[in-house]
């Protein structure tokens, strides 16, 4: 299938442009949407730095997640389509539908034109966020058959994540003649190719600058971005992903004091800023009665560990993924390539 046209949404993106670099790599033909054909020579830096030369196989299409406009061209021709866009905010919006609906409509816009153009099958970039929130914390992995309650107090990004595949589901569901498949990303780690960094590469990006006097007890979901694109297009190509969804983390969860020891032990003297120290539970919840972003993000997690399974990604489709250590290592060393630590 290698000379085939596959269409990658948000290809200025983190994982947009690792997608791009896995197809070209792999012989495809890519177009790409981007929010405004300006951002052209962004992606052709993204790709540089990846290693990739797109030597005439890549082209690109204006269209927006808010707008019809645009779609039934980048869909032309198209056979399949990874479909990584979706808004992901800096700060959490006080009106969840700032997420929710551009994340919903935008997913049923991007099937719609699919549909109408004759894909084949649709790879949609989901989140662990659409799995593991809104309820008990299981005493076993979670995995592909779990599912967020968007009814629960989860935030504005957990339900927009949420909606937006139980609404891509059912399209699928009525729509007939096109396949689905979607990609549950824990956080995304791994090289780094440009100056615009997600939450995730932010984290390590503190680490490694010293922005954490010590770090809280909780843990985190880690896999490589490489390799969530390589999981992409494994979905995209197999049969037997027809209609599945896929958990995608390199391992178990990963503690950040023991993220902050990788750092160490890999780059050495380069992260000599990453801390040491825990924080005592009890420090983390008098400090968050002082600070906004602690009793949101870091107190509800304390003492709480969520453990995934990556078995079926690996079982189904012979998905190999990088450790959580190695994805850990190189997103620090991308950034010091990059000199943004």
């Amino acid at each position: 299938m290698g000379n085939e046209l596959v269409l990658v949404t948000g290809g200025s993106g983190f994982l947009g442009a690792h997608c791009i670099a896995r197809l070209l790599r792999d012989g495809y033909r890519v177009r790409t949407t981007v929010r405004s054909l300006n951002r052209q020579a962004d992606v052709l830096a993204l790709l540089r730095r990846a290693g990739v030369d797109p030597d005439g196989r890549l082209t690109f299409a204006a269209a927006t997640l808010t707008d019809d406009a645009g779609w039934p061209a980048a869909m032309d021709g198209a056979a399949f389509v990874l479909h990584t866009a979706s808004p992901f905010p800096a700060v959490q919006p006080k009106d969840p539908d700032e997420l929710i609906v551009p994340a919903r409509d935008g997913a049923l816009r991007a099937l719609a034109a699919a549909r109408e153009a004759g894909v084949r099958r649709v790879v949609l970039t989901s989140s662990f966020a659409a799995i593991g929130y809104g309820g008990p914390v299981p005493d076993r992995p979670y995995t592909e058959e779990d599912w967020t309650d968007p009814g629960a107090p989860v935030s504005p990004y957990v339900k927009s994540k949420t909606l937006a595949e139980r609404a891509a589901w059912d399209f699928i569901a009525g729509a007939g003649g096109m396949d689905l498949a979607v990609v549950n990303p824990v956080g995304i780690f791994g090289p780094v190719l440009g100056p615009k960094l997600s939450s995730s590469i932010e984290l390590v990006q503190r680490f490694m600058t010293g922005g954490f006097p010590a770090v809280p007890k909780v843990s985190t979901g880690v896999v490589d971005v490489r390799d969530v694109a390589e999981l992409h297009v494994l979905a995209m190509a197999a049969p037997a992903a027809s209609g599945q969804r896929f958990l995608a983390s390199a391992g178990d969860a990963m503690s950040l004091p023991a993220i902050g020891r990788v750092l160490h032990d890999r780059l050495g003297t380069a992260a000599a800023k990453v801390p040491t120290r825990v924080m005592p539970d009890v420090v983390v919840r008098i400090a968050a009665l002082f600070n906004k972003q602690l009793a949101e993000d870091v107190v509800p997690r304390l003492g709480k560990v969520k453990h995934l399974s990556n078995a079926k990604a690996r079982e189904l489709l012979g998905w190999q993924p990088r450790s959580n250590e190695d994805a850990v290592a190189a997103t620090a060393e991308s950034l010091l390539e990059l000199g943004l630590v």
